[in-house]
């Protein structure tokens, strides 16, 4: 494949500065030559996961966000409040790049035969800094996808659908039978429905709103319980009982719905058990926070025994635990049902310089169910 390249590309950047700002550029970067094992892709669709907007904006105000640059050279600008100063100070006077995952063409090629074969290829590819016009990743950082499939189709591939995937598989490898998902009509909780149905795991929803927990129900969804309503608790233990759910994955991580998870399972073992205990049931219950949609701290009512745990989750520690072999498998399964199971949906496509407009920020950064957008670093 012959292609012109340019000498160099758009790189977006995320920078804390030691004024308590938050600055978003577009860096102005050399073109990379592949190694022998690397692919050089011409990114072409990304999404903006909440994963990715961790990184963006720090610990930054997106109310105080303001556009401080000129046509040519964008930068958006925002206040970080001075008690989070602390949390970013590992960040400060660092231009990070940013953006989790994307896809797009294989335009160039390390000499390696299966950096070769991927040339000319649509692939989704894992690695970070994919908010950019190109990058340069490892062969085994990418997915070749089947024929007819677009960037925006794979754009997506990897974060929510490997985590929904592992989610099941972790709840299989401690020894559980079912599981519990907050948050639950997201992009990545709808994918997480999909994969129980296809698969006959017992899932419990926990939503915020009823027209959320109508959505799910309408993807065939069997236990939904929406936290606003006054019978949440009833409804979330009786969803237990049937389910025997005794894992959660919670992706508020503040605030106490993590409590009232463990608190519903030990009711509903305590439905079934045989004689009292004063130490609680003895089956053990687990959530795992793995996102941080509420910001306040971790409320913890201690309501349900001592058979229980609470802990922090992550997709890449996961991965890494279950081995190259067993990873491998969980992406070939996307690949096959990338139109299905793992389907994304987008309701806009942006620039890179977009990412910089207040405006658009306003959009994205809100983070509503069915609100997800694209970045097309080419457009």
């Amino acid at each position: 494949m012959t292609t012109a390249l340019p000498a160099t590309f758009l790189q977006l950047r995320s920078l804390v500065t030691p004024e308590a700002k938050l600055e978003l550029t577009l860096a102005e970067r050399p073109l990379p030559q592949p190694k022998d094992d690397e692919v050089l892709i011409r990114i072409e669709a990304s999404p903006i996961n909440p994963s990715d907007i961790g990184l963006l904006f720090g610990a930054g105000d997106v109310a105080t966000a303001a556009a401080v640059g000129t046509p040519g050279a964008p930068k958006l600008q925002m206040a970080i409040p001075e008690r989070a100063m602390k949390a970013m100070a590992s960040r400060l006077g660092q231009p990070m790049p940013v953006g989790n995952e994307g896809a797009g063409t294989v335009v160039a090629a390390g000499s390696s035969p299966a950096a070769q074969a991927l040339l000319g290829q649509t692939v989704a590819a894992l690695g970070g800094a994919m908010y950019a016009q190109y990058r340069c990743v490892p062969v085994d950082a990418c997915l070749q996808l089947p024929a007819g499939t677009t960037a925006a189709d794979a754009a997506s591939c990897f974060v929510n659908p490997l985590t929904a995937l592992s989610m099941v598989e972790t709840m299989k490898l401690e020894g559980h039978t079912a599981l519990v998902h907050t948050a639950a009509a997201s992009n990545l909780g709808q994918m997480l429905n999909r994969i129980c149905i296809a698969d006959g795991v017992p899932l419990v929803n926990i939503v915020r709103k009823p027209e959320q927990a109508a959505l799910l129900r309408s993807q065939g969804a069997q236990y939904v319980c929406d936290s606003s309503s006054p019978s949440f608790a009833a409804d979330l233990a009786d969803a237990l009982t049937a389910t025997g759910a005794t894992i959660g994955f919670d992706a508020t991580g503040g605030g106490s719905l993590a409590s009232h998870i463990l608190s519903g399972m030990e009711t509903a073992l305590n439905r079934n058990a045989k004689e009292y205990s004063r130490y609680g049931s003895s089956t053990h219950k687990q959530v795992y926070l793995y996102g941080g949609l509420d910001t306040r701290p971790t409320e913890i009512f201690r309501n349900f025994g001592m058979a229980w745990g609470v802990g922090g989750w992550l997709l890449t520690p996961f991965l890494q635990r279950i081995g190259a072999a067993a990873t491998l498998a969980l992406k070939q399964r996307v690949a096959r049902e990338l139109k299905t199971t793992f389907a994304s949906h987008y309701t806009r496509e942006i620039s890179l310089a977009e990412v910089l407009d207040p405006a658009v920020v306003a959009v994205y950064a809100e983070r509503t169910t069915g609100g997800k957008v694209l970045i097309n670093p080419m457009k």
